[in-house]
């Protein structure tokens, strides 16, 4: 095989549209790219021969690892956020130990709303960290040391749940929110360096991390309602609930474990060495000038990734001012008559559970359409069309209402077919910048280009939540 023989694609070059490319590819690069994704690959690749060719991924493990990684990557603050009446029973001051009835306290009523502001701040500043790490430690180091973190902080809240906190409401209150941001700092470390390390990987990998991530929201809510109907005490429940959030995340560590002892991996991760991450010019790219960084530069990144990065930054900043600080708020308006759907049942179902769901279908469909592509106009436009979502929110039956006291929507499909929305937009919009950005850039700026699309995400979560707190003491 001589050196003008055509080469497989590289994964992670710039867009470039398939007219104008004409070189010939091999069976096995067909097979890899009769997806829309193969618009984003021009037909050029500086990788030695030795990592060209991908082997297969047996039995989809590698996508299933990503997958559960996702999973594990959001679990955290999903099992926060989705155990509403175990905190409305913490930091209430009833003694009702069925959950059944909410019980409602200045510190409760506004606990979501604090909740996303411990999570997100914190988180921020981690996504910065992980970006200046990002060629100064291993991504073993940063992804094992975070799920550690993670696992620990589970235990002590596993171990808190039946704990009586009635005289220390406060000491409880200050805790928790500190767990939370310990929680989401050592999170976004690890989805941010996960995330960074799919990079390098064909875009499927890449849609599974995210769909995980949904995934990870679904999880936590069937747990809570399973385990709402199962236990007759709120804190039996709650424990059982966070037993289970325990074993996810030793099920994490144990799949990320397994990751480099596969053939599919261990190719792309060989791939990734040789583009030398750490010897880059200032244009983004290696060439006979180079020079050792150890910080990635950010220049050459937002240069193809601005619109991308302010996208998926708007489309979760709104997201995160209706869910939960708002949607959970939504009352049925049939509440008065004491059934369970009206009282135990309604909130984790219409809120958690579909918008988890929505979310989770949002983020699988990118992986059979991919319209608009990375550089259309219509992506942003769809982006801010989502800006609907907030009125429609504000005014469904939300309680309490201390200003803002008319309800236009008093059915309770409303908030159904809002919740589903939501998701759906939140999912599709939010994964189709996130999976571009990494393939828009050179290929040895993949992994911090996907720190810094983890960044806008974050970025759009933790504006979003301190907007939810002006929205919430609006209404």
């Amino acid at each position: 095989m001589d050196d003008s023989e055509p080469v497989r694609p590289s994964l992670n070059s710039s867009y470039i549209p398939n007219a104008l490319s004409n070189h010939q590819v091999s069976e096995d690069e067909e097979s890899e790219d009769q997806s829309p994704s193969a618009s984003l690959l021009p037909r050029h690749s500086s990788v030695p021969l030795a990592v060209r060719y991908s082997p297969k991924d047996s039995y989809n493990l590698v996508y299933i690892i990503f997958f559960l990684m996702g999973i594990g990557s959001l679990l955290p603050w999903n099992f926060f956020i989705t155990a509403k009446h175990y905190w409305l029973y913490k930091l209430s001051n009833g003694t009702d130990h069925s959950g059944k009835e909410e019980q409602h306290s200045d510190l409760s009523d506004y606990f979501e709303s604090y909740l996303s502001i411990s999570s997100t701040v914190p988180s921020v500043l981690s996504l910065v960290l992980n970006y200046l790490l990002v060629n100064r430690l291993s991504p073993n180091v940063r992804i094992l040391s975070s799920l550690f973190v993670i696992l620990l902080v589970f235990v002590l809240t596993t171990v808190l749940v039946k704990v009586d906190v009635s005289d220390g409401q406060m000491e409880f209150f200050i805790g928790t929110l500190v767990s939370v941001a310990v929680v989401s700092g050592a999170s976004n470390l690890f989805s941010g360096s996960v995330f960074g390390i799919s990079g390098h990987f064909p875009m499927r990998i890449s849609q599974a991390l995210i769909s995980g991530q949904a995934m990870g929201g679904t999880l936590s809510a069937v747990a809570s309602i399973v385990d709402l109907a199962a236990a007759n005490d709120v804190t039996d429940s709650a424990l059982a609930y966070f037993l289970t959030a325990d074993v996810f995340i030793l099920l994490c560590i144990v799949a990320y474990l397994l990751l480099p002892k596969l053939a599919y991996s261990r190719h792309y991760m060989q791939a990734a060495t040789c583009t030398s991450p750490g010897v880059i010019n200032e244009g983004g790219a290696a060439d006979g000038a180079e020079r050792s960084v150890s910080v990635p530069p950010l220049k050459p990144i937002l240069r193809k990734t601005w619109v991308l990065g302010l996208s998926v930054f708007y489309v979760f900043c709104v997201s995160i001012m209706v869910f939960p600080a708002v949607s959970s708020g939504i009352q049925s308006v049939h509440k008065d008559s004491s059934s369970p759907w009206t009282t135990t049942y309604f909130v984790p179902l219409t809120s958690f559970l579909l918008y988890n769901v929505a979310d989770f279908c949002g983020r699988q469909a990118t992986a059979w359409l991919q319209v608009p592509g990375p550089t259309s106009r219509v992506l942003p436009v769809l982006v801010l069309c989502r800006s609907v979502m907030l009125p429609l929110f504000m005014f469904c039956n939300y309680q309490p209402r201390d200003h803002l006291h008319p309800v236009l929507f008093t059915n309770d499909v409303f908030p159904v077919v809002f919740n589903c929305l939501l998701g759906l937009s939140n999912g599709y919009l939010g994964t189709l910048p996130m999976i571009y950005g990494p393939k828009v850039v050179p290929r040895e700026l993949a992994e911090p280009t996907g720190v810094v699309m983890s960044f806008f995400l974050t970025l759009g979560l933790a504006v979003g939540s301190a907007l939810s707190v002006l929205i919430v003491h609006v209404i």
